[in-house]
């Protein structure tokens, strides 16, 4: 999922003003803000040459607007995969704002989502890797399977899934924000693509947000869901990002709960503690899907971002 905020310097604003300069470039980053795509896929989208795209997405990448990354293809060979890097960007106008900004940076971390450090789910729950499964179908002991550290997708009914991230930065850091994303949707047996979940995340030990997820999608095949697996299954979510900043929680830009960043008191642990799932209690109790870098629409595992002051 691309950031949610690029902070750039005073020297970036001819470079990125050149890359936003043209509607087939500024096409490409409406695409990426709803999925990763491949080169090929792009051309398709937008009815133009691969010279062309390449060209374009070459003055993206130089932007810095957008990363790309070479992942297998689809039966042999390799793919360029593109993703979108960030949803905004804080261009300097004038020189004496460089150092300011240069005091800020952000730190970020991707987790395999089989890289669980706690859990507690309930039946029907499951772990699949890009080529088969991994345990038993609906047995939660399936959970400590070591092969989990290659999963592709993981689903249950509710519960949850605990994550501990590193904390990469010194004790006296002063952090700004932190942002999670994570490509989600509701569990329902097969697909339901009208079927409710309340999906709540917590950092460290504190509850700050829920999103409804509309329902389990499947149906039609997840750009990166494996060929192997049931298109009548669940094929991809939504990738929602919460960002939890000094004015509180909110989730795809918009507030949510009053948690702020100071609240979840970072500096006091040793590790940031993420955990996403349903609650038994939860009014939609529709379960949880979570997609890895292998299936799904977005090439990513679940991602931490901290911005520091």
């Amino acid at each position: 999922m691309s950031q949610p905020l690029c902070f750039s310097s005073f020297s970036d604003i001819a470079v990125i003003a050149r890359a936003l300069d043209s509607p087939i470039r500024r096409e490409m980053l409406v695409l990426l803000h709803k999925q990763s795509m491949n080169i090929s896929q792009l051309c398709v989208a937008l009815d133009i040459p691969q010279s062309t795209c390449t060209t374009n997405m070459l003055l993206l990448e130089k932007a810095g607007l957008v990363e790309s990354k070479q992942i297998p293809a689809k039966g042999k060979g390799v793919q360029k995969l593109c993703s979108l890097k960030y949803d905004k960007i804080l261009l300097p106008l004038f020189e004496n704002t460089i150092q300011e900004q240069k005091k800020s940076r952000t730190i970020e971390t991707e987790m395999p989502i089989g890289l669980f450090s706690d859990y507690s789910v309930t039946a029907p729950c499951g772990i699949i890797s890009d080529h088969s499964v991994i345990g038993l179908y609906d047995n939660p002991s399936s959970f400590l399977d070591p092969r989990r550290a290659s999963a592709g997708l993981i689903w249950f009914s509710y519960g949850f899934l605990e994550y501990r991230f590193p904390k990469n930065f010194t004790q006296d850091a002063h952090i700004r924000c932190i942002s999670f994303s994570a490509e989600i949707c509701s569990e329902y047996p097969g697909h339901n693509n009208n079927w409710p979940s309340d999906i709540t995340l917590w950092i460290n030990g504190l509850e700050v947000g829920t999103w409804t997820s509309p329902g389990d999608m499947g149906g039609d095949r997840g750009s990166f869901t494996p060929g192997w697996w049931n298109t009548n299954d669940t094929q991809y979510g939504f990738l929602k990002t919460w960002v939890i900043d000094h004015q509180g929680t909110w989730i795809d830009h918009t507030k949510r709960t009053d948690v702020t960043v100071n609240a979840l008191r970072i500096q006091a642990y040793d590790s940031i503690s993420i955990r996403i799932g349903v609650k038994e209690s939860a009014i939609n109790r529709g379960g949880l899907n979570v997609f890895g870098s292998t299936f799904g629409n977005y090439a990513q595992d679940l991602k931490l971002v901290v911005s520091l002051e």
